[in-house]
């Protein structure tokens, strides 16, 4: 069958997979008062997860990525990463993580299947970190990163989110850090949703900032890959890892767009700052996969072009941790 696609000829390779809603941490731009439940909690089960992951592989889906919230928080994560790696045709199973159990517990999850790992590190000075997230573990965290080096993951990435506060050196302390390193640390530029209006106005930094310094020091593009993210990536002959951007208010930023979201509670998000989602719950409750398929080809025609951001539109998006980034 041919692969997933939408009324505007973009194909869908990549599927990010959210697990849970709950955080551990408390970062400043996402959930500042920590995750609060507003109401009963039904995430999906490891069979949910392995029947979508199913239909999805089945049109091209070879990237799977678990997200959150904080998806270590589940205790039956291994088990999602072992089901999902063990369909045909999956390349990639990826996980997204704020590294608070990674020490302990990325052996298990590589064990699993996992093969590509990005962990949110924020800031490389150890009270910026802590005031940023709310927790001062940036040692551990970073512990867990050095051992995940050691197991022979195909990619090992971290995500840190521009902030006024936190950019000052932190340019240069990041790319010191992946001299040596094979470690790919993607810049975000801070996105405005429902919960953020006062934080963004007072700490979003355009992405040009970093393109500036990165050019200015004699960093290049590098080419992408088909299943790639939205992130464009810079490298330098005198360093072992990259660098790279991720600005999702640039022109153009979602004209190829080649990924889908799931939230955790089993709704597809056709954009993630869109509204509501298209449920897909019951039809994961009772497998019935032709019926998920027809659904979900049918949703994608609704896909819009683009996200409305630079138009201060984010949709229904509370706070990232809701939806999974």
């Amino acid at each position: 069958m041919e692969t997933f696609a939408d009324g505007f000829g973009r194909r869908f390779r990549y599927l990010r997979v959210s697990v849970t809603e709950v955080c551990n941490f408390r970062c400043v731009y996402c959930l500042p008062n920590g995750y609060q439940k507003s109401g009963p909690r039904s995430f999906m089960t490891p069979l949910e997860i392995e029947r979508l992951g199913r239909v999805f592989s089945a049109r091209g889906v070879r990237k799977f990525r678990l997200t959150g919230g904080e998806p270590t928080v589940r205790r039956d994560l291994a088990e999602i990463i072992g089901r999902l790696s063990d369909l045909s045709n999956v390349d990639k199973v990826a996980l997204t993580t704020n590294g608070w159990n990674l020490a302990r517990n990325i052996a298990t999850w590589a064990d699993a299947g996992l093969t590509h790992l990005n962990v949110s590190v924020d800031s490389l000075e150890p009270a910026v970190f802590a005031k940023i997230t709310g927790h001062d573990r940036l040692a551990a965290v970073l512990e867990g990163v050095d051992r995940a080096l050691t197991l022979g993951l195909a990619g090992v990435k971290l995500n840190a989110v521009l902030q006024r506060d936190s950019v000052g050196t932190g340019f240069d302390r990041f790319a010191e850090y992946v001299r040596e390193r094979p470690v790919a640390v993607r810049f975000i530029e801070l996105m405005r949703t429902g919960d953020n209006a006062g934080f963004f106005q007072d700490q979003h930094v355009p992405g040009e900032r970093l393109v500036t310094w990165l050019t200015a020091r004699g960093w290049t593009p590098k080419a992408r890959a088909g299943d790639d993210g939205p992130a464009i990536e810079y490298v330098h002959p005198d360093h072992r890892g990259r660098l790279g951007l991720i600005a999702p208010y640039a022109p153009g930023f979602c004209d190829g767009c080649n990924r889908l979201r799931v939230t955790a509670a089993g709704k597809l998000r056709l954009c993630l700052f869109g509204q509501d989602g298209v449920d897909l719950r019951d039809l994961l409750q009772n497998g019935d996969s032709a019926a998920l398929e027809a659904r979900i080809e049918s949703a994608l025609a609704l896909k819009p072009r683009g996200h409305r951001l630079a138009e201060d539109r984010f949709g229904d998006t509370r706070n990232l941790a809701q939806l999974g980034g």
